[in-house]
């Protein structure tokens, strides 16, 4: 096996380490109707602000890339698409996962009081702390390969 490959696959396993944390938190109850309710307008309030956010990260991109390109080539141009398109899933799925953590997180300290509640958030931030970490792995892992 390539050396060169084992970063890139570590990322691979953190990122299967998140979705199995993401589904542990998704095990929690997201309380009754009026709770989830709420949770969900957060969800989907959080959910369009990372679109429009996404739609103005794209256009200042567009034209760092382009400034990249000019002043150090190709190479450090894919380097900074690589850098911006992990950040953002990073960033996406941790906002994905903490929005429907919070929910959770309120039910369980209502039901079964702060130290439910403290493992409840805590795993809902581990999903952005692995996702960072590990598609960081995957892009420079993949970059330093290519």
């Amino acid at each position: 096996m390539n050396v060169l490959l084992i970063p890139p696959l570590l990322g691979l396993v953190g990122m299967v380490a998140a979705l199995i944390v993401y589904r542990l938190v998704m095990k929690y109850p997201d309380g009754q109707d009026k709770v989830k309710k709420i949770g969900d307008q957060i969800h989907n309030g959080a959910l369009a602000f990372m679109k429009t956010e996404y739609k103005y990260l794209l256009a200042f991109m567009a034209v760092l890339v382009i400034l990249v390109y000019l002043a150090l080539g190709v190479h450090s141009a894919i380097a900074v698409i690589t850098g911006a398109a992990a950040s953002s899933l990073a960033g996406f799925i941790g906002m994905y996962a903490a929005t429907k953590a919070n929910v959770r997180t309120a039910t369980a300290a209502q039901q079964d009081g702060a130290a439910a509640a403290l493992s409840v958030s805590f795993y809902g931030g581990s999903v952005m702390g692995l996702c960072v970490a590990s598609l960081g792995l995957i892009g420079l892992g993949g970059l330093y390969y290519f």
